[in-house]
């Protein structure tokens, strides 16, 4: 069957890729240590699932307006203005399945055939797809370990065009874990207004921070940031909420109607009941994102020490989310060639950095438990020991 060029210019998400890979051979009785998904390995906290089960008995189970049930609406403008000093309002906020979602939404909504969007290196593997399916060309700028993996004001600038429409930034990062300090941001904020461009700010991973990492939204900079800024969140990390499906849009009112409007013909409103939890998740206590970080800090101290301490490996520290992006090149082997090797020889579940734009390296997420780190962790070990 012939297919769109859209369709064509698409590549498949390498991450669903392997980790189905690794569930197969878990399916066999094999023992697979897994560091692929970007999932918290924690139950969704017990009062947001009450929450939903008590939508369930009130009978919230049928159709909902298009951007959002107002209540879900209402809190997330309440946490912006609160948590991000961003003055947005209910018509400014819509809800959508899931953090992606909202991506998708803005992509159809904002981007036409020549537009060019800057997303720097490396990225989610999902952003430069999304603006090919707008029919947008992604313009990628490359960074190193060497500025922790940050796009410089400089490089923002030099890649800027007639045709540049959107300039993604994603802080804390997937997939380095990279945190842009307050002052980059600005730096980078100076850039925006001067280009007139417009700024989608991927904050998935705000409340997932170590060692004092402060998120500034790229919005509170000032009213003329907050004017070509667009926000982009979730409940799915920070409450592990993955398959609730429940994230959010917020920028300009005419945006949001446009993204409603695309919604409205597409998936229609998003799961009822689980907004009633998503409701829950923002009003009622954030101890359970606090506990959960305080693991993923642990876990991120012992799976640094494992790759740095392993011969021809190496990685940063990460400020934030939880994953820890390695250098693989001094093993002579690609990010490809690795994680087929490490799978099928020691039975570790990686995912390639050319999946996010980086052949150099690989990412491993430590949203898992210790036990599965630290043997993971043996086993890279021994396998590059035998390359």
């Amino acid at each position: 069957m012939p297919f769109t060029q859209r369709v064509s210019q698409v590549t498949p998400s390498i991450t669903l890729e392997i980790t189905a890979k690794a569930k197969a051979l878990r399916s066999q009785g094999i023992d697979v240590c897994s560091f692929t998904a970007g999932e918290p390995d924690f139950a969704t906290p017990a009062h947001i699932v009450a929450a939903a089960k008590l939508a369930l008995d009130q009978g919230k189970t049928k159709y909902g307006p298009a951007a959002g049930e107002p209540a879900l609406r209402q809190a997330i403008a309440e946490k912006l203005q609160r948590d991000n000093q961003l003055p947005y309002e209910v018509p400014n906020v819509m809800v959508t399945n899931g953090g992606k979602h909202s991506l998708f939404n803005l992509m159809l909504a904002m981007i036409e055939a020549g537009d060019e969007v800057i997303i720097p290196a490396p990225y989610w593997l999902s952003y430069p797809e999304m603006v090919k399916l707008a029919e947008g060309q992604p313009v990628i700028v490359p960074t190193t370990a060497a500025t922790n993996y940050k796009i410089t004001p400089e490089q923002l600038r030099q890649t800027l065009t007639p045709r540049t429409k959107l300039f993604i930034l994603n802080s804390p990062s997937n997939p380095t874990g990279t945190v842009y300090t307050p002052s980059e941001i600005r730096a980078l904020a100076e850039v925006v207004i001067e280009a007139g461009i417009w700024v989608v700010s991927d904050e998935i991973y705000e409340k997932i921070l170590y060692d004092g990492a402060e998120h500034l939204s790229i919005g509170a900079v000032s009213s003329e940031a907050f004017a070509r800024t667009i926000i982009s969140n979730g409940f799915a990390k920070s409450y592990s909420m993955t398959g609730w499906r429940v994230g959010y849009l917020a920028g300009p009112r005419d945006l949001i109607e446009a993204c409603s409007t695309i919604q409205g013909h597409s998936t229609s409103n998003v799961c009822t009941f689980a907004q009633y939890g998503a409701i829950a998740a923002l009003t009622d206590s954030q101890d359970c994102v606090q506990e959960m970080v305080r693991a993923f800090a642990e876990r991120r101290q012992v799976m640094v020490a494992g790759i740095n301490q392993t011969p021809r490996l190496s990685c940063a520290t990460p400020m934030g989310a939880f994953y820890v992006f390695v250098d693989v090149s001094q093993t002579g082997l690609n990010s490809l060639a690795f994680t087929q090797a490490l799978l099928e020889q020691q039975q570790v579940a990686v995912i390639p950095g050319a999946a996010f734009g980086d052949d150099h390296c690989i990412r491993l997420s430590y949203a898992t438990d210790l036990s599965t780190i630290q043997q993971g962790l043996e086993r890279i070990h021994h396998f590059v020991e035998s390359l």
